[in-house]
């Protein structure tokens, strides 16, 4: 195939460079002299850089596709009997075009929040777009010069090497895509607090316009977290499906600062408080995407999730992360004094002082996973010793403060803005307390001794009573006035207020999952046996009989495969097969775990080693509950979606807060 196609897609990713420069300049100069042509050419050359890059997007999967290896990028992660769909998709299975998907979810962000707030924003547009456009300058450069998909090889092999074995799977077509939606959504927030930073507005036109942004990248963060564990949970063979791996953590800091965001703008809208959190936050959540970019690719670890080992994009995106941060931050240090509000708590039992907790708790939860994740780093580079943070000190220090997050959900949404009394509060949380209390004696009785485990079983109880009762307050004062029905009333009024109600279903959410976690950590089951064809065992109330190891050929792998007949009591269940597959292009074997899961748990699979005599290395654990994590997510998500569907309202308000100093028009 003529190398022409893949020069396409480089010419059109030099070009959208050219025209990211040009909108900073244009943007900058417009906002300056006041000439709203300036600006309209500003926002033109942002509009057509999501063209430019989608046609270089499209140039690269088309050389996957036609198993161009022409092109270094496809020579080096796919060959001729790789699939298909895995052909699609191995564009981001690699450092470079793994970046040009990140590229790509910020021209279209960029593309939209333009077209959105055009009108609605004519003040903010021209610093919005310069602060796009200048992340995309420094995505274009790394690309185009550092870690270019558009390398091609003269001569072109006969054939390519492969793609790595742990990404051919279904998760490689989903998770990769959902992550990078939130991490890179989270450049529409950032952009608008550093435009009103830059104007010192320290309104609410910048939350209200970024609000929905804010909680759309954070639903595709969440599943893309969410997602990646359940990935692990079945391919890597360990029975588990968080590791603390230093880029799992860097994917939940921004999670955390997001949320603490999301949680946090409430208090602007409504009382025009923490202006100076919010905007802190904002600059903090991209600020931490773009670390995970750097964790990734630098090479300064080594971890399954490692892209890259190279020092010259990592001390590039060191300094490109550094110029956001620093600037953002510097920025924030400036116009501190405009940040200021005249607006105070009036009492320590109201809504806003819950939210401000719940901004401390999740900063610090994230400064201990910032801590734990680096700082083996900052060993290395200063005394040159490798030492390990490892789960341990996760669980003793993170996770008791993720249970006190939790407790404050039940808080939240019980009190009232301003001020509460302490006998309201007493007559508003003693059923919830009850509850509580009722969750820790059922769980001492079935054997749970862990103080961290009780604590956060009994938040479950609070966090869901107290909601349970909220919703039925609510519902009883609507009838009151309406005469509707129970469920008619809380269909009203689910409707007409969708952040709130979608709120409790997130909540709801995180509940779920935070069971799932605390009950498939205490009575997880494991066992390692080997076992000659005939033999059984049992685990978790299942019945397991070895029928030997049998060859099994896959489309680009070989393996070894276990046949496990299970039962559980009369009731037989089938025959569940683990593997362990090579694929001799890339000399790499996988272990393939075989998972039979129920509501009440999961019996999971793995083969070990192969020994003489047709014997094999089983290990089975059975994990009570877990799919109550992944259960928790679906809720989080439909919460999530509902609360999106609240009509933009905001509007009027936001052009009364952002004015039209400058009518800037298509």
């Amino acid at each position: 195939m003529s190398g022409s196609l893949i020069e396409l897609g480089m010419a059109a990713t030099a070009l959208a460079l050219v025209l990211a420069l040009c909108c900073v300049a244009f943007a900058i100069v417009g906002n300056l002299t006041g000439r709203p042509a300036f600006v309209h050419v500003a926002r033109q050359s942002l509009l057509a850089n999501l063209v430019l890059v989608t046609l270089a997007v499209a140039t690269v999967v088309w050389s996957f596709v036609q198993n161009d290896f022409s092109v270094a990028y496809v020579a080096q992660n796919s060959n001729t009997r790789l699939p298909l769909i895995y052909r699609l998709t191995a564009l981001w299975g690699a450092h470079a075009g793994s970046l040009l998907l990140w590229l790509w979810f910020l021209t279209l962000y960029s593309a939209l929040a333009v077209l959105l707030h055009w009108e609605s924003h004519p003040r903010s547009m021209p610093h919005v777009m310069t602060t796009l456009a200048g992340v995309q300058v420094g995505f274009l450069a790394l690309i185009l010069f550092l870690s270019s998909p558009f390398t091609e090889l003269h001569p072109a092999p006969a054939e390519g090497r492969e793609l790595n074995p742990l990404l051919q799977d279904p998760g490689l077509i989903i998770h990769p895509p959902l992550l990078y939606l939130g991490y890179v959504g989270f450049v529409v927030p950032f952009a608008f607090a550093i435009s009103a930073l830059v104007r010192g507005s320290a309104g609410a036109e910048w939350v209200m316009a970024t609000r929905r942004w804010t909680l759309f990248a954070w639903l595709f963060l969440t599943s893309g977290i969410m997602l990646g564990g359940y990935w692990a949970y079945y391919e890597l063979g360990w029975g588990g499906y968080w590791a603390w791996d230093p880029v799992e953590n860097a994917s939940l800091m921004p999670w955390l600062t997001g949320t603490a965001l999301l949680h946090s703008v409430m208090a602007q809208e409504k009382r025009n408080l923490f202006r100076g959190w919010n905007a802190f936050l904002a600059i903090t959540t991209f600020a931490l995407s773009l670390l995970g970019t750097f964790l990734v690719r630098s090479g300064v670890l080594t971890s399954v999730h490692a892209f890259a080992v190279d020092p010259t994009r990592g001390a590039y995106l060191l300094v490109f992360l550094a110029v956001v941060t620093l600037g953002g931050f510097g920025l924030l240090v400036a116009r501190a004094e405009a940040l200021r509000s005249e607006a105070r708590l009036d009492g320590s039992l109201s809504r806003e002082t819950s939210l401000l907790f719940n901004n401390l708790f999740l900063m610090v939860a994230t400064a201990t996973v910032f801590i734990g994740t680096l700082y083996p780093l900052v060993i290395e580079v200063v005394a040159g010793e490798r030492i390990t943070v490892a789960a341990p000190y996760f669980n003793k220090v993170v996770l008791p403060i993720m249970v006190a997050i939790v407790m404050l959900m039940a808080l939240g949404p019980v009190l009232p803005w301003r001020k509460s009394s302490v006998p309201k509060m007493r007559q508003l949380l003693m059923v919830p307390f009850l509850v509580g209390v009722a969750a820790i004696a059922l769980s001492f009785a079935l054997g749970v001794r862990d103080l961290t485990a009780l604590v956060a079983l009994a938040a479950i109880g609070i966090v869901l009573s107290s909601i349970a009762l909220d919703i039925r307050r609510s519902v009883r004062a609507r009838i009151a006035v309406s005469g509707e029905s129970w469920w008619r009333g809380l269909r009203t009024l689910a409707l007409w207020n969708r952040r709130r109600y979608g709120g409790f279903l997130v909540h709801i959410g995180v509940t779920l999952v935070t069971f799932g976690i605390v009950a498939s950590g205490l009575f997880l089951e494991t066992k390692t046996v080997v076992l000659a064809p005939g033999d059984r065992f049992e685990i978790g109330g299942y019945a397991l009989r070895f029928d030997g190891v049998v060859p099994v050929e896959g489309p680009n792998w070989a393996a070894r495969q276990a046949n496990l007949d299970v039962s559980y009591g009369a009731t037989p269940l089938g025959v569940f097969a683990p593997q362990r597959r090579n694929y001799p292009r890339g000399e790499m074997t996988t272990t393939e775990s075989a998972i039979l899961s129920t509501v009440s748990g999961d019996l999971y699979l793995v083969i070990g080693e192969e020994l003489a005599g047709n014997r094999a290395s089983i290990r089975a654990y059975y994990i009570p509950l877990v799919n109550w994590i992944w259960a928790g997510w679906i809720v989080m998500i439909l919460g999530s979606l509902f609360a999106l569907s609240q009509s933009r309202v905001e509007a009027p308000a936001a052009r009364r807060a952002g004015g039209t100093a400058m009518a800037v028009r298509p």
